[in-house]
């Protein structure tokens, strides 16, 4: 069994196409959990109505917290073998389910993940959509997500298995659950398989919490803080759990940054991201084999104010 967990928050006028789309799963052998954090408008009321209907469903309503507390709620209520996350304003195709756990099943797996959809304005655009089937150890996992190529750190599009979350659980502090915990979620397994069929769409509004994480949208300062935080954290657990890519653990925290400073144009934000690759700049040279076409892109651009 799988359980589906979904935190909603003054989402009424979308949190129902997300709650129809995993009703409309093509594998039944579900619960979902709805967890209305906090909700001041009718999205609490509407994730109740529907389980009314359906007793898969199960609304539990708390006082707001961060999305990580909300996640953590869901966490301690599910009894499924595997963890799938929806957000309440994206929606997935039916086969979402079934076919990430025949992936799971078939790779003997302990996370799967799928490909997906970014929608703006009507408009669908591949993100993670590439043809063939990749495993990994949970090791190699963690170093792909951070190429950003075949997949990233968002909750969705990924079916992951109880026995991770026996001793992980989200952070109940500051604004950005994924960046300090799926990194985390793919270190402790032992198997990952990784398919670009695109089942889920994340759907991009004014009001996304991740705003500023998608190619082309600009990084708002207060954000900038509380991911250089993240990134560090990241270089220091992966360097201490797998110290034999500790280069290239600091490489990522650098390419994340200067992806950054190209994504800001406030003044202290930018100041502290340069800083930073100034302290590490030889390091960041010498990790000249790391580097991805945007980071030797963003180099041309930027490079001499780092010189």
């Amino acid at each position: 069994m799988i359980s589906v967990i979904m935190l909603t928050y003054n989402r009424e006028a979308l949190v129902g196409r997300a709650i129809e789309s995993l009703l409309a799963q093509t594998y039944r052998d579900f619960e979902f959990i709805i967890v209305d954090n906090g909700s001041t408008d009718r999205s609490g009321q509407i994730a109740e109505e529907y389980a009314k209907k359906d007793p898969r469903i199960q609304v539990i309503h708390r006082a707001q917290g961060n999305i990580g507390a909300g996640r953590n709620t869901g966490l301690d209520t599910a009894r499924g073998e595997y963890i799938a996350f929806i957000d309440d304003d994206d929606f997935v195709e039916p086969t979402y389910l079934e076919y990430l756990h025949g992936l799971a099943e078939e790779h003997h797996a302990d996370i799967a993940v799928c490909g997906s959809w970014r929608e703006v304005n009507g408009v669908q655009q591949p993100k993670y959509v590439f043809d063939g089937i990749f495993s990994y150890t949970g090791e190699e996992a963690v170093a792909e997500m951070l190429r950003r190529e075949k997949f990233n750190s968002a909750n969705p599009t990924k079916l992951i298995s109880s026995r991770i979350f026996e001793s992980l659980r989200y952070f109940d502090v500051g604004k950005y659950d994924d960046i300090r915990t799926v990194y985390r979620q793919f270190a402790l397994a032992e198997s990952v398989v990784v398919s670009g069929k695109p089942l889920y769409t994340f759907v991009r509004h004014e009001d996304n919490n991740s705003t500023g994480t998608t190619q082309g949208e600009a990084i708002p300062a207060g954000q900038i803080a509380e991911y250089l935080d993240a990134f560090r954290e990241r270089t220091c657990w992966l360097s201490e759990r797998f110290p034999g890519r500790a280069d290239y653990w600091l490489y990522t925290e650098l390419s994340y940054a200067l992806s950054m400073y190209d994504k800001t144009t406030n003044t202290a934000s930018r100041e502290r991201l340069k800083q930073l690759l100034l302290q590490y700049q030889d390091d960041f040279r010498a990790a000249k084999r790391f580097y991805t076409k945007r980071d030797q892109e963003l180099l041309q651009l930027h490079g001499g104010e780092f010189a």
